[in-house]
């Protein structure tokens, strides 16, 4: 079985995924990009009298990107000191 490729590589110091290594993770993130940018304009007016709504406009597409960040990174997500093991890079 083929193995997919990843779009997002994890961080050798830290916890979670850098940024994208293939063109798949720039398209998710200029998706992002795109979807938080048009979520807060639509919610900015109403942002005084409805601060939920403007904080779940942040939240939601948030929440997503790091979702398939989470999904197609190459190794699981944990907690590394500097190193990633060799049976994590394939």
């Amino acid at each position: 079985m083929r193995k997919q490729l990843p779009w997002f590589r994890v961080k050798a110091n830290g916890y979670g995924a850098g940024l994208p290594c293939h063109w798949q993770g720039w398209v998710a993130v200029a998706i992002y990009a795109h979807a938080l940018a048009a979520a807060v304009s639509v919610v900015a007016p109403y942002a005084d009298s409805h601060p939920f709504a403007y904080a779940t406009a942040i939240a939601v597409p948030t929440a997503l990107l790091i979702f398939v960040v989470w999904w197609k990174s190459d190794a699981p997500w944990r907690w590394r000191w500097g190193e990633i093991d060799d049976d994590e890079q394939d």
